[in-house]
């Protein structure tokens, strides 16, 4: 995404910044004071993707959300670093540079896998929410034949101009979003429509995928101490409820909590129940009310 053709007309825009911390050129947006929350985006996402969670979170917390390396507004400074593990060691530099130090680590979808690793490299160890987290494998020949086709995909510089050719299209991102089960706004579907057709945001996203590999993770879960709360909807099509479920099984201190009538995009559907679950899990919900209940 361009700095100064798309920030203008992106959402929080008056929160965001730009930092530099090796390798990557950082954006990033905050709000709000208290302990830090910091919000973690999943693949192919941005910090959009927050847009109405964030001021719900910063009645009660300074909020920060980042954009992943190659994605959204973040410059990344190699394509060698968009595995989880080094990932997780960027964040961790970010925070060490600015002073951050999160009580809390909200992660979507792969964030979830990101912030769960991040939280066994920062000190004091930061509480982690899931919301809808991405934490198993694929079965069967997908195993192998997705993981193969992402590397084939991302190491193709024509990928990104073939993804992208014919521009931002809100139809193709209304039946990629609802085929997981969430339903939008027109705005949302804008939004995601306009990262879709950006060459820069998807060839980011599709080295992110190619470098992914969560078996060194999955087999870490018994040792992960932070306090954790996975929010799982039930009509989540993209990562079933079942995979937060069997991932918390192997934790020592995590919990999950279904939210009904919801998708994999269930913190863009309701932000303000989102947030006020959020909230609870941490003790700092605010004297008035976050205007509704999770459905």
């Amino acid at each position: 995404m361009d700095w100064a053709r798309d920030l203008p007309t992106w959402p929080n825009r008056d929160y965001s910044s730009q930092i530099s911390v090796r390798p990557h050129r950082w954006h990033v947006q905050q709000m709000g004071q208290g302990p830090v929350i910091l919000l973690i985006h999943g693949a192919g996402g941005a910090t959009h993707s927050w847009r109405d969670v964030m001021p719900a979170l910063a009645q009660s917390a300074h909020v920060i959300a980042l954009d992943l390396p190659g994605q959204g507004f973040t410059q990344a400074g190699t394509r060698t670093r968009s595995g989880l593990d080094a990932t997780a060691q960027d964040i961790a530099a970010l925070c060490a540079d600015q002073g951050w130090r999160p009580a809390a680590i909200v992660g979507h979808s792969a964030g979830a896998a990101i912030a769960l690793r991040l939280s066994q490299r920062l000190d004091p160890t930061p509480a982690v929410i899931g919301i809808n987290p991405a934490l198993g494998k694929f079965d069967g020949v997908a195993g192998w034949l997705f993981p193969v086709m992402a590397k084939a995909l991302a190491l193709n510089p024509l990928t990104p101009l073939l993804f992208t050719l014919g521009g931002a299209s809100a139809r193709r991102a209304r039946q990629l979003i609802e085929g997981t089960g969430s339903h939008l706004t027109e705005e949302g579907y804008s939004l995601y429509a306009r990262l879709m057709g950006d060459r820069a945001h998807v060839g980011g996203t599709l080295q992110m995928m190619a470098s992914w590999q969560l078996d060194g993770l999955i087999a870490d879960l018994p040792r992960i101490t932070a306090r954790t709360l996975f929010l799982a909807a039930s009509g989540d099509r993209a990562v079933p409820p079942k995979i937060a479920t069997r991932a918390a099984a192997t934790m020592p201190d995590a919990n999950v909590e279904t939210l009904e009538r919801l998708g994999h995009l269930a913190h863009e559907e309701a932000p303000d129940a989102t947030a006020h679950r959020i909230l609870a899990f941490l003790d700092l919900l605010p004297n008035r009310d976050l205007h509704q209940h999770l459905p």
